[in-house]
């Protein structure tokens, strides 16, 4: 990969895993209810999934998923539902006040795992990235010497971004009723994205 197209190629996995989506939504709402330390967990999980989708990406893996027709739809249907359901918990425990030892360090990487891999949306960005940018002339691993750092250091980077913005949020939330609101309105984005991956008629970029 040339120095041009890594720079185009970082470009783009800025846009990529910046745009708000399912796992900001999710860092914003563990750094506020668990503070950025804990929090980083979640992360942690994004960075398990995204290291899992670049392997899958380079077999060709996602490209067979991409384009078949029945496992995108279960996987959107799944994805959706998922999502939804979040969202419905996170409206109805609103007003419930927040333990922060109350979820064990397993539960915060599940969820967060789970969301970062079930939007069948992310299977077309990862495959847009490598169709684009990789050089069918060069050996495919000797180019992930270079995606995969990249890849990883921005979509670590961008989400610890979006946990401290959570965490800076928790903290400044004082007064219950700021604190339940904001919660309500993470709510509300999962059930948005829920309804607008469930009516998705194919893959589309993350």
């Amino acid at each position: 990969m040339s120095f041009e197209a890594w720079i185009i190629f970082a470009l783009f996995w800025v846009v990529f895993v910046t745009t708000p989506g399912p796992n900001a939504v999710n860092c914003i709402t563990n750094g506020m209810t668990l503070g950025f330390r804990r929090s980083m967990i979640g992360v942690l999980a994004i960075l398990t999934q995204a290291t899992l989708f670049l392997l899958l990406s380079a077999f060709g893996v996602t490209a067979l998923i991409a384009t078949s027709e029945t496992a995108f739809t279960v996987a959107k249907l799944v994805g959706a539902g998922f999502l939804i359901y979040l969202g419905i918990r996170g409206l109805v425990m609103a007003k419930t006040p927040v333990k922060v030892d109350e979820r064990p360090a397993r539960s915060i990487y599940l969820r967060a795992f789970a969301i970062a891999t079930i939007n069948p949306k992310s299977v077309a960005g990862y495959l847009a990235a490598f169709s684009q940018f990789v050089q069918p002339d060069v050996p495919i691993w000797d180019q992930m010497i270079v995606i995969f750092p990249t890849a990883l250091t921005l979509t670590a980077f961008s989400y610890t971004g979006f946990t401290a913005l959570g965490a800076g949020i928790g903290r400044a939330a004082l007064g219950a009723v700021f604190n339940v609101w904001v919660r309500r309105v993470m709510a509300v984005c999962f059930i948005i994205y829920g309804v607008l991956l469930g009516s998705a008629s194919g893959p589309a970029r993350a």
